[in-house]
């Protein structure tokens, strides 16, 4: 379920993936794109515990395998280099020449092991990834603590992204605080196992990468794989955390005592991120919540809140203000969930309109003013069993069909 904030663990507002101990960052405009930011940087300034998601799309992009063989052989990782701009994906072994020559110029620019160097790409499938901008680029990475090189690395990491997605957590373990910050570009091709997202999370605690891993796994089906834009599973996506240590606190794992800490401050940046995603989507005007509960198991519930989420009817239903119940029965019907198909109740908000499996009388006006909100939450109980489930969508607009017909051009 969603997790709200507790007493020991507070909120940043001026929320920066530079703002635990011992990172830097920067983005630059390096010509990829005609104007914006393009080229990415985040440093750590000692080899960091590194952990990584990775999409399940059979085909994967040049840097994703790079990235992932550093999270997977040398377990730890210092630096991520970012473009924006080119996917470098499907671009045969010169894609993947350029991926590894992108991970040496970091390598070379800041003195750092090319296995301890992340590379990400986000942006066209399918064209070779220009490396005379990405050289010169290189060179003129300065990252630096300040706000200002974290919020330069969030515009830098963005394609279709109309926000900046950044968060920032802190909290106290062994009586030292600890900070977790995140920043995520994401807005269309998005239906994780993971999406066309990409995702960096930073942290001062000390942990161990392979419980690190297990930290990142055990909150993802909760926040980055319950999020879903228009179905289409990417490249090139990925969630990295690195966790540098600098704060102090003995080494966590699971059988310290403040390990649920550390995993509640980790799902909830972790959870900011993929609902900013699912809110910026391409096109988007609102936020679609759906909260499942009576399922079998969470997992259970999940599958049905997601399924009911990534509807295109239903989408489309909350862009027109159109109380159509029945698109999100017949969504929790397809799931592939256990149900009982005679004990379902639905709410729109606090709007009841289904109530074990039957219509119930509501007001269509009510109804539809409320789905004018920018936030929507659809409310399932299937009345047979304790799992309880979120997931995160947006509506579906005539938008989101314009900024993808012409994505190349």
């Amino acid at each position: 379920m969603e997790l709200t904030l507790s007493p020991t663990i507070k909120k940043i507002e001026r929320k920066s993936l530079v703002s635990p101990k011992g990172f830097t960052a920067t983005g630059i405009h390096c010509g990829l794109k005609h104007k914006k930011k393009d080229l990415a940087l985040v440093i750590s300034d000692v080899p960091a515990s590194v952990a990584g998601v990775f999409t399940t799309n059979a085909i994967q992009a040049a840097p994703l395998k790079v990235t992932k063989d550093v999270v997977y052989t040398t377990g730890k990782m210092q630096a991520i280099l970012v473009n924006s701009g080119n996917a470098n994906a499907c671009t045969g072994k010169q894609g993947e020449l350029d991926a590894l020559a992108m991970q040496q110029l970091a390598s070379d620019q800041f003195d750092i092991a090319p296995n301890l160097i992340g590379v990400a790409s986000t942006g066209v499938i399918g064209e070779p990834l220009p490396m005379a901008p990405i050289i010169h680029g290189v060179a003129k990475l300065a990252p630096n603590n300040e706000l200002t090189g974290a919020l330069d690395f969030a515009q830098a990491i963005m394609t279709t992204d109309t926000i900046m997605k950044t968060t920032s957590y802190a909290t106290t373990i062994d009586g030292k605080e600890i900070v977790i910050a995140g920043v995520a570009k994401g807005s269309g091709m998005i239906e994780p196992n993971m999406a066309t997202m990409l995702g960096f999370i930073t942290t001062d605690a000390a942990i161990e990468s392979a419980d690190l891993q297990a930290a990142l796994a055990s909150i993802t089906d909760k926040t980055f794989n319950s999020i879903t834009v228009d179905g289409d599973t990417s490249t090139n996506d990925m969630v990295l955390v690195l966790a540098n240590g600098l704060a102090g606190n003995q080494t966590l794992n699971p059988a310290h005592p403040e390990w649920q800490t550390f995993i509640d401050a980790l799902q909830m940046v972790a959870q900011d991120l993929a609902k900013m995603i699912a809110k910026d989507g391409e096109g988007a005007t609102k936020l679609i919540e759906v909260k499942v509960s009576g399922a079998i198991s969470e997992q259970e519930a999940r599958i049905v809140a997601k399924s009911v989420v990534g509807s295109p009817l239903v989408k489309t239903a909350v862009f027109g203000c159109d109380a159509n119940w029945g698109r999100i029965i017949a969504a929790v019907g397809y799931s592939g969930a256990t149900i009982n198909p005679d004990t379902i109740t639905i709410k729109l908000g606090d709007i009841l309109v289904v109530e074990n499996s039957e219509p119930v009388k509501f007001s269509e006006e009510q109804a539809m003013n409320y789905l004018k909100q920018h936030e929507i939450n659809i409310s399932v109980d299937l009345n047979n069993g304790p799992g309880q489930g979120l997931a995160w969508g947006c509506d579906l607009t005539y938008d989101y069909v314009q900024i993808n017909a012409s994505y190349r051009s």
